[in-house]
């Protein structure tokens, strides 16, 4: 899953589980942050290669959170909310231009079940996108330099279940389904300024097709990520098919892929690169295999900075790490990058 190494049973090496007239890419031209005015990530994105960060949940274990929750780290928004801002730091002084909110699960469904309202919700998937920013903020006061972006986090459907679905997509729900189910989060997050919508672990092209379909006149760009295995989506798709509706959007400044094992992030970089045309994404897990009896990873990492000027080379624009991959791996991408 984006983010979130905590849920054993899987490898981490494949999931664990416009606005107006305008582009959105054109309406984010430029942004004023704390006074500072950066360049749109699409700029940055067509200037070079973008450092992503690493798994949000990984980074927050190592520091003591607890994340047994079926809300994982969109839990600690509400109970913890300087926690995540620390790991958003901690990415940031490492490397990362860009931070990947903890609002993957958080959705109005799931925190209903457990009875937090509406009203509350909302501000608890605003709060993510301004958890980025202060973690942004401090990063700064403490002379990390160049641009720092957020990017507002937005799961599966099948992540909202919490039953493993969201890694293998076809849910039985229609696409005009599966975007009424988005919209309602992604105008909130919208509203509360991110640089980019991040719609990733994408398993399923239907799914894929809603997201689009729901980030259309919202004002703010979008990524497309999508989860794979092999060179197909999670649900069976050849990756040619899956990319090939972005191809168009508007809204979207960059396609490709995520929480996938590195060696399928190779092939799927070119892939996407040769279908859209576009600025590629890619931030694929550490590689390691969950033994579920012996509860303990094994395995050695197969993401590192040597991929990275591949990576490149075929297209990638937006680069970082998903699950198990943390702070030095993201310094170590970065240099390799020259960030």
């Amino acid at each position: 899953m984006r983010r979130e190494s905590g849920r054993p049973a899987h490898r981490a090496g494949s999931p664990v589980g416009r606005a107006g007239d305008r582009s959105a890419g054109t309406a984010h031209r430029e942004a004023s942050h704390h006074g500072q005015h950066l360049p749109s990530l699409a700029d940055a994105l067509a200037a070079g290669p973008v450092v992503l960060d690493g798994g949000l949940s990984n980074q927050l274990e190592a520091a003591g959170a607890d994340l047994s929750d079926a809300l994982w780290s969109a839990r600690l928004l509400a109970e913890e909310p300087q926690a995540v801002v620390r790991a958003h730091q901690a990415y940031y002084e490492a490397g990362a231009q860009v931070a990947i909110t903890s609002s993957y699960q958080a959705t109005f469904e799931g925190f209903a079940r457990r009875g937090i309202a509406e009203e509350q919700a909302a501000e608890l998937l605003r709060r993510s996108v301004a958890l980025a920013r202060e973690a942004a903020a401090l990063a700064r006061a403490g002379g990390v330099a160049g641009p720092l972006y957020v990017a507002a986090s937005a799961g599966p459907y099948g992540a909202m279940l919490a039953d493993g679905s969201e890694y293998r997509g076809r849910y039985g729900l229609s696409v005009a389904e599966l975007e009424r189910f988005h919209r309602p989060r992604l105008e909130v997050l919208a509203a509360a300024r991110p640089d980019v919508l991040a719609l990733e672990t994408v398993p399923d092209v239907d799914e894929a097709r809603a997201l689009l379909r729901a980030v259309r006149g919202l004002g703010v760009p979008a990524y497309l990520s999508y989860s794979v295995a092999g060179d197909r989506t999670r649900a069976g798709q050849p990756l040619t098919e899956a990319f090939a509706p972005a191809a168009d959007a508007d809204e979207v400044i960059a396609v490709g892929v995520n929480c996938c094992a590195p060696d399928d992030a190779d092939r799927a970089v070119r892939t996407a690169a040769r279908v859209t045309g576009k600025p590629v994404v890619v931030y694929p897990n550490s590689g390691e295999s969950w033994d579920a009896e012996a509860r303990a990873w094994y395995g050695d990492p197969a993401f590192g900075a040597d991929r990275v000027a591949g990576w490149a080379a075929d297209g990638a624009r937006l680069i970082g790490g998903c699950c198990r991959v943390g702070p030095d791996a993201i310094a170590a991408l970065a240099a390799g990058l020259g960030r």
